[in-house]
C-alpha cells in the first residue's frame, strides 16, 4: 500500500468506534510501533513502554480486568471497539524521568517547579500514542485512543510494575461504518480563535 501525504493524514484521522475483527498483518504491527518509539522525549528519557495485544485472547484479558464488572463500555456502548484486533496501552514511568534528570548532564534541570511543572512523562507518552494514530491512518487503518477505566485491574492481569502508569490505550483495525461522536457537533475551533499571535 502507498503512503499517504502528510497532510492527508492529517485530515483523516479521526476516532473509530467500530472494527472489524480482521487482523492486522504482522509487518503493519511493527511499523506501528516503530513510529512510536520515534517519538520525542524530554531528555532522550524514552520513559515510555508499550503493552501489546494481538488477538481475541489477550485483547479479552484486557476487556474483562480493565473496565467495570457490570460488563463496561467493550459489551455495553463499546461492541465495535471490542472487536479491534490490536490495543497497544502507553504507559509512563514518572521514576524513568526522575533518574535520568538526577545525571549530570541534567543535574540542573532537576525536580521543581519549572520544567517539571507539566508531567513530562505522560507528555512523551501522548507524543508515542499520537505516532501511532497517525501511522494507523497512513496504513489504511482505524484507531481510537481512549482512557483505562481500572488501572489495577489492568496492572493485576497484565503484571505491570508499580512503576509505570497507564496512560491510555490504543484500539486499532480496520474500521467498519460507525455514526460520527456526538462531541463533534461542538465543531473544530478556527484558527483565529486558537492562535494569539504576539499577545493573549
Amino acid at each position: 500500500m502507498a503512503a499517504m501525504e502528510f497532510r492527508e493524514v492529517l485530515t483523516r484521522r479521526r476516532m473509530v468506534r467500530n472494527f472489524d475483527d480482521r487482523e492486522v498483518p504482522v509487518e503493519v504491527v511493527e511499523r506501528l510501533l516503530a513510529s512510536a518509539v520515534r517519538a520525542p522525549s524530554a531528555g532522550f528519557t524514552q520513559g515510555s513502554d508499550l503493552l501489546v495485544l494481538e488477538g481475541l485472547a489477550q485483547t479479552g484479558r484486557f476487556w474483562a480486568s480493565s473496565t467495570p464488572t457490570d460488563g463496561g463500555r467493550a459489551r455495553a456502548g463499546w461492541p465495535g471497539v471490542a472487536r479491534a484486533p490490536l490495543l497497544i496501552v502507553a504507559l509512563s514511568s514518572e521514576a524513568t524521568y526522575r533518574a535520568r534528570y538526577a545525571e549530570a548532564d541534567k543535574a540542573n534541570s532537576g525536580p521543581g517547579d519549572g520544567p517539571w511543572a507539566v508531567p513530562w512523562w505522560h507528555v512523551d507518552a501522548a507524543f508515542a500514542s499520537l505516532l501511532v494514530l497517525l501511522t494507523a491512518v497512513d496504513e489504511g487503518l482505524g484507531a481510537l485512543f481512549f482512557g483505562v477505566s481500572d488501572a489495577a485491574g489492568l496492572r493485576a492481569e497484565f503484571g505491570i510494575p508499580d512503576t509505570h502508569a497507564p496512560v491510555g490505550a490504543i484500539a486499532v483495525g480496520y474500521a467498519r461504518p460507525d455514526r460520527p461522536s456526538t462531541s463533534l457537533a461542538r465543531r473544530r475551533r478556527p484558527l483565529d480563535e486558537v492562535v494569539h499571535r504576539g499577545d493573549w
